[in-house]
């Protein structure tokens, strides 16, 4: 997996077709431009170049803490600015903004579900990062806090758009983003932002994510990438709409060969052997 880590990024893959995503950027994981366009083009890559991935977890190697947020040298930056013409201006920090939300953004893109598995200090964006998560799981001694209002500013990278949905709690979330006050991994729980409160720290919580990871791994890549693509469908449409797309989504899917490996592997009780997502084509690539 050499080829896909980077000077911040390390990847491997400890179980066949788990990914181990971490954050390595000392001493705090404080995300500059650099890094948050390596962390984007990773998810991409991976996608693009059809490596066999079924599941990723993403942690950090620094046992204290998952991530501080932005970097403080780059939040200077997102201030005014003393220049002849505002609107040209805010059209670029616009198109930065939006380029740092599609980097961050990149797991819910790609194909495979992608946990989460916090430990320590997750501020500001890490809150951002991780609600695009499709699970988290948290270690009990995690403290998180949705800082940017702290530092004059409203989240701007996925905080606001996730969150409500994710929790179903307007209240507690306009609070916590309103104060920027911490809050514990408990509390996490309570409000619906992790689904799991593992005992211990960093160690802890990373094997009971890939043990999770490891598990899905063995699923139907078909029945698991759909499920996610229409999960998501589900949160950004109405009932009837995503009962009628996933109609049409599984129409095709319901052609896979998975199914047929899946009742032939039930019934001999063994492993299934699924095939990656990715086929071969004589077509070449855009």
């Amino acid at each position: 997996m050499s080829q896909y880590s980077s000077k911040w990024l390390k990847v491997s893959e400890p179980f066949p077709h788990v990914l181990h995503i971490e954050l390595a950027r000392a001493p705090v994981n404080a995300f500059c431009r650099e890094f948050w366009v390596a962390y984007g083009k990773l998810f991409d890559a991976l996608t693009e170049d059809g490596y066999d991935v079924r599941a990723a977890v993403v942690s950090s190697t620094f046992p204290n803490v998952f991530s501080a947020g932005l970097d403080l040298s780059d939040a200077a930056a997102l201030g005014s600015t003393s220049v002849l013409d505002n609107a040209r201006t805010s059209l670029q920090k616009r198109k930065m903004i939006l380029s740092f939300q599609s980097a961050l953004g990149a797991p819910e893109r790609a194909p495979f579900p992608v946990i989460a598995a916090v430990h320590g200090h997750v501020i500001g964006l890490g809150v951002d990062l991780i609600a695009v998560c499709d699970i988290r799981y948290a270690a009990s001694n995690t403290s998180f806090a949705i800082k940017e209002v702290g530092i004059g500013l409203a989240p701007g990278i996925g905080s606001l758009a996730y969150l409500p949905k994710i929790t179903g709690n307007h209240s507690l979330v306009r609070e916590l983003t309103y104060t920027a006050r911490p809050f514990s991994a408990a509390e996490a729980e309570r409000l619906g932002l992790v689904s799991k409160v593992v005992q211990g720290g960093r160690d802890e919580v990373v094997k009971e994510a890939l043990e999770l990871a490891r598990f899905i791994a063995g699923k139907s890549p078909i029945a698991v990438t759909g499920s996610k693509h229409l999960i998501t469908h589900s949160r950004d449409h109405s009932v009837p709409e995503n009962l009628a797309y996933t109609g049409a989504w599984n129409a095709a899917a319901l052609m896979t060969n998975d199914i047929t490996e899946q009742l032939r592997a039930t019934a001999k009780k063994e492993k299934p052997k699924f095939s990656p997502l990715t086929v071969q084509t004589k077509l070449s690539k855009l």
